[in-house]
């Protein structure tokens, strides 16, 4: 936390408020360790696609793991649901909420959380929580988000409201029976929710001793101090930005092969130490499974305002309190139930992309070109080698954009903390063959600061068929450049790149077979400041590095190659 919220204040001695809050996150990483180390399936264990959060007795968050944005940012309203269907007389000690809905949760039936309650002297005083994106939860494809062929909610898989799933420390066995019944991969779900339980009993444990360390009153005392400090810090950084309404206008390639873009239009509004940002002119909600619910929107506007206003401000319910999240109801980003969203995934990039380029003019030095957005990609059936169930779950990254002050980082993760997840993982455990993963020379936009690279990786499959869904985008509109920069180039897909090619939509599915080999190729991500700026020195470590090729290099910078040629410092 920085020094300016550890002063005392309130008679809180310093030092026992450092030691509580360094506690809060200690507890939500310890979280997030046990559940990665105790998972069963290749996203959360290799993935990281997961989350862990601390509450008070009164639902506020108070420390978060370093996970997933879109996870932490629904959360808060996930407990103040599951408070709200479960208040704390009809709570027991060990008990245990599960939920999945889509618009009371994170925008899709994958992700399913698990409701703790933190007890001391039969009393309630916090909550420890997690949520976990499980490898399948039924519906129309294998990995349970499918954009085509969807429009409505009832298709997408299992949807649980909040329901009391643990009592007395056990899963209750008959809706753990009626969970399992409705999953392609039982095993892996029931491995993964119970990695979940551990995690919320490990978080429980420590609140609890905290609690039984320092007492209730210094606890609630350092909690209401911890949060009214991080929210005057982050009004104290907004109320920097100059008033004003900024907007920026993007699209999303569309919802499916031959349908229309998706509008991405911000606005975004400073006054004084609030703002607010408004997805209202954005498009309609659609009728395929990519709509974003307005949980999973406001998650990512906490996110990106954050990352302007204070990137390294704790996260927690003090922060929140000055931003404002509006979306017209219907809309694309604030869809009205039954809407489909089990693809919203696709869209979390375009909500930052979409608020950078509106506040790029007024914070410059905090901007970036446009990301090489991702592929996520699961292929799913039977594998034949063993008769059993298989889907394969990859998250595929590639490139930053260029900053003010460096080039775009290559192959990490955009706006969430997942790696790029193992070829000898996918290969150990689905029957698919890796055949390359690289960079792409020449794909970054170029700039006084180039974007990071697009990633190519080619997948065949090594079973007689598989139900493939793809989750990208960038195909049609390519990342943009900022201040001069240049946009990357487009992404494609292409199915069977060494045969009779053909191209694939962003957002596609079909059955492939035997032999078939799926190419992804994102991106490259957009450029920073103009290209006549970047110095000749660059452009030759960039072609020495194998990031731009020399016909690249003439062709984007002009640059003579001469090795021995004099360079501009």
């Amino acid at each position: 936390m920085p020094d300016t919220l550890l002063r005392s204040d309130a008679g809180i001695d310093p030092i026992a408020l450092s030691v509580i809050w360094n506690g809060f996150i200690s507890i939500a990483e310890e979280m997030g360790t046990t559940l990665r180390q105790t998972a069963y399936s290749d996203a959360v264990r290799e993935g990281d696609d997961f989350s862990t959060g601390l509450f008070d007795r009164r639902g506020r968050m108070l420390s978060q793991g370093n996970f997933t944005p879109g996870h932490l940012g629904s959360m808060p309203f996930v407990v103040r649901s599951c408070m709200e269907y479960y208040p704390a007389a009809r709570m027991q000690p060990g008990d245990s909420i599960a939920v999945n809905d889509s618009f009371l949760g994170s925008g899709h039936y994958p992700d399913i959380f698990i409701v703790t309650p933190v007890w001391v002297a039969g009393k309630i005083i916090g909550y420890a929580a997690n949520i976990a994106h499980h490898a399948d939860v039924g519906g129309a494809v294998p990995g349970s988000q499918a954009v085509v062929g969807v429009t409505e909610a009832f298709q997408e898989g299992l949807r649980i409201l909040p329901v009391k799933l643990v009592r007395a420390g056990e899963f209750d066995p008959d809706l753990l029976r009626l969970v399992l019944g409705n999953v392609r991969l039982p095993e892996r779900v029931k491995g993964d929710l119970r990695a979940q339980l551990n995690a919320t009993f490990v978080g429980a444990r420590r609140l609890e001793r905290m609690y039984r360390d320092y007492g209730a009153p210094t606890m609630e005392g350092a909690i209401d101090a911890i949060l009214d400090r991080s929210e005057a810090r982050i009004r104290a950084q907004i109320a920097k930005i100059p008033d004003g309404v900024y907007r920026y206008d993007d699209h999303m390639d569309d919802y499916g092969p031959g349908t229309e873009p998706v509008l991405v239009n911000v606005d975004v509004i400073v006054a004084g130490s609030d703002i607010t940002v408004d997805f209202s002119r954005s498009s309609d909600q659609v009728a395929a499974g990519m709509n974003c619910y307005i949980n999973f929107t406001r998650a990512y506007v906490y996110f990106s305002v954050k990352v302007f206003a204070d990137a390294l401000l704790p996260q927690n319910d003090g922060v929140i309190r000055p931003i404002h999240v509006v979306g017209r109801e219907g809309s694309f980003f604030n869809a009205a139930y039954p809407a489909a969203s089990g693809g919203r995934a696709a869209v979390q990039i375009r909500i930052f992309e979409a608020i950078n380029g509106a506040l790029a003019a007024v914070l410059p030095e905090r901007a970036m070109g446009a990301f090489s957005h991702w592929a996520n990609v699961q292929m799913g059936g039977i594998d034949d080698a063993t008769g059993e169930g298989f889907i394969l779950y990859d998250v595929v990254f590639a490139g930053y954009g260029g900053h003010a002050t460096k080039d775009g980082t290559e192959a990490m993760s955009p706006i969430l903390n997942c790696p790029n997840i193992p070829v000898e993982v996918h290969e150990a455990h689905n029957p698919v063959l890796i055949r390359r993963q690289e960079l792409i020379p020449d794909s970054a936009g170029p700039g006084r600061y180039r974007g990071g690279c697009g990633m190519r990786k080619d997948i065949e499959l090594c079973t007689d068929s598989a139900v493939l869904n793809l989750l990208g985008d960038r195909h049609r509109f390519a990342p943009y450049g900022i201040f001069g920069g240049q946009p990357g180039t487009r992404a494609e897909t292409i199915l069977n790149p060494d045969g009779e090619a053909t191209a694939l939509s962003s957002k596609e599915r079909r059955v492939i077979r035997r032999g078939d080999v799926v190419s992804l190729r994102l991106a490259g991500a957009g450029g920073y400041g103009d290209v006549g700026e970047r110095t000749q020195a660059a452009v030759l470590e960039d072609v020495a590095e194998g990031y731009v090729t020399p016909a690249g290099a003439r062709r984007d910078y002009g640059a003579a190659l001469n090795p021995t040629a004099s360079r501009r410092d």
